[in-house]
């Protein structure tokens, strides 16, 4: 791999297309953004069970993210210590030991190395205890969320969250028990650069266009006042909705002042909808079955933080680049544990309309974006809104709020980005 020039490439309200169409820039992406900085992995609830595991991916290093017999989680690379070969080719199990296909070597799921076919050939000085899986060195979890980094010199995951804490567990607390469940991903795949849902993310400038079409039909079926409608307002930049950049790339849209008291009574009709809210009332009474249905909607924020891990409505949604030029999207549907079973019901419901309904128009303006960008003698994109026309305001915390069409959220995460791309790290295996 040719080392890329990345100086200049963003900065002063731009950013160079070589940023989503430059191979070897995405090659040093995936080394140093994907193992620098705290990068997501999975959740407790993907492995509740002693000997659970799930393969992810770091970049381009394959994990595998496993639950010991004594409930330790470990994030082992999936790669034999022998040859290299890869050790678990499913997605998802529960398995105490891991076997190499090529050679036999065997492997318990906490890393050690337990078996050496035919060892006496190696000589006396073999000694298999060093031959255990390597591990991501430093791995943490908040609220379920489990995140690894390969950079020794990373801060904490706690001071890497940061504000974005706050927000985590806004989304966790609503659950009775404080804690959720995620369930088997909508899988998504776009062909177009990871950034481009990046620049997305936060950006409260594009939902009256590009979601036009979902905005009509609900308004001609139901009326004003659904899920989205906040945004089709006739000038946005004066609405009350808000975007926040939360340090180390991460960002946070409020669309709950846009949103009225009730997230539930703007959730677009769906099937069952009313017999199960009647069942609500049967159960628990008018006034309490309201307060309930308030937790199928998701709480009205969209979280990300960089670089791969957003909460948009009720769901987890994780980014994973696979090529220049090709990204996977996983959309989790989340259930609360604690509430009842037709709450959750209600929220799986909720989880089918936006993947199916509202990202596929963004996923057909990142294709056409990733075709313009091909043009080379056109080598700027914009990201200036904002920046002549200032209308932030930071509070005591130095946390940065602007108008939920500002750009300040994409010139944020571009800088740290930069940071990660240009700063000197000594990556390592455990």
């Amino acid at each position: 791999m040719v080392e890329p020039r990345l100086d200049g490439l963003v900065g002063d309200g731009r950013a160079h297309r070589s940023l989503y169409t430059d191979r070897d820039i995405f090659e040093l992406e995936l080394v140093r953004v994907f193992g620098g900085t705290w990068v997501y992995i999975g959740h407790d609830s993907e492995i509740p069970r002693p000997d659970d595991y799930v393969t992810r991916t770091l970049g381009r290093r394959p994990i595998i993210l496993t639950r010991s017999r004594d409930g330790t989680v470990h994030a082992l690379f999936n790669r034999c210590t022998h040859r290299g070969t890869t050790l678990c080719q499913e997605p998802h199990g529960n398995s105490r030991r891991f076997v190499c296909t090529y050679h036999g070597w065997a492997f318990t799921n906490d890393g050690a190395c337990v078996a050496v076919p035919y060892p006496a050939a190696y000589g006396p000085s073999h000694d298999k205890s060093t031959r255990d899986l390597k591990r991501v060195p430093r791995l943490e979890s908040h609220r379920g969320f489990w995140f690894g980094t390969l950079n020794p010199d990373a801060p904490s995951l706690d001071e890497f969250l940061g504000p974005a804490k706050y927000w985590l567990d806004v989304f966790v607390d609503r659950a009775p028990d404080g804690t959720i469940t995620l369930h088997t991903p909508y899988r998504m795949t776009y062909r177009g650069n990871w950034k481009l849902i990046w620049d997305n993310g936060s950006d409260g400038y594009h939902p009256a266009f590009s979601h036009l079409s979902i905005l009509k039909m609900s308004h001609i079926r139901y009326g004003g006042g659904r899920s989205l409608s906040n945004f089709g307002a006739e000038d946005p930049d004066e609405g009350h909705m808000y975007n926040q950049t939360l340090g180390h790339g991460h960002t946070m849209l409020d669309q709950r002042p846009g949103m009225g008291e009730s997230l539930w009574s703007r959730a677009r009709p769906m099937p069952s909808k009313e017999p199960q809210y009647a069942a609500l009332v049967e159960r628990y009474g008018e006034a309490e079955a309201s307060r309930l249905v308030e937790m199928a909607p998701g709480p009205g924020l969209n979280l990300t933080v960089f670089p791969s891990f957003h909460l948009i409505g009720n769901q987890v949604v994780v980014i994973t680049p696979l090529e220049v030029d090709l990204t996977a999207v996983n959309w989790y549907p989340t259930t609360l544990d604690g509430a009842p079973e037709v709450v959750n019901e209600l929220r799986m419901r909720i989880a089918e309309d936006f993947p199916n309904f509202g990202e596929v128009d963004d996923f057909e303006n990142f294709e056409r974006q990733q075709a313009g960008l091909s043009i080379p003698e056109i080598e700027w994109i914009d990201t200036s809104r904002g920046l002549e026309v200032d209308r932030s305001w930071t509070d005591q915390r130095g946390i940065r709020t602007t108008p939920v069409t500002d750009d300040a959220p994409l010139r944020a995460y571009h800088e740290e980005w930069k940071r990660l791309m240009t700063v000197e790290m000594n990556l390592t295996a455990g």
